[in-house]
C-alpha cells in the first residue's frame, strides 16, 4: 500500500509535461528599452553640447549602431505590430545624425 501511495504521489507531483513558451518574456522588451534609452542619451548629448565635426560624426556612428541593433530586435519579432514604428524612429535618429555629420564635413 505504501509503495502504491508513493507511486501515485510521485505521478501527481510530476504531472504531465506542459508545452512551454521558450521565449524569455521580457528580454526583447528589455533590450528595446535599453537601446531607446541609449538613443535618447545620444540625442541629448548632441543637443546639449557644441560638438566638433569629429564628435558629430562619432555621435552619428554610435546612433546608427544602436538604431540597427534596435531594428534587429524588431526584426526578430515580426508578429508584434507595435515595434516597426520604434525601428522607424531609431532610423530617423540615425538619418538626422548622419545629415549633421555630412553638413559638418561639407563646410
Amino acid at each position: 500500500m505504501r509503495v502504491a501511495s508513493l507511486a501515485l504521489l510521485t505521478l501527481a507531483l510530476m504531472g504531465c509535461p506542459k508545452q512551454m513558451d521558450t521565449r524569455v518574456a521580457g528580454s526583447d522588451d528589455d533590450q528595446l528599452t535599453t537601446y531607446e534609452a541609449r538613443l535618447e542619451e545620444l540625442r541629448a548629448r548632441g543637443a546639449a553640447e557644441e560638438l566638433s565635426c569629429s564628435d558629430q560624426c562619432t555621435l552619428s556612428s554610435q546612433t546608427c549602431d544602436v538604431a540597427e541593433a534596435l531594428c534587429g530586435v524588431v526584426d526578430r519579432n515580426p508578429d508584434r505590430t507595435d515595434l516597426p514604428q520604434r525601428c522607424a524612429r531609431a532610423r530617423e535618429s540615425c538619418a538626422e545624425k548622419t545629415d549633421g555629420c555630412t553638413r559638418c564635413r561639407t563646410r
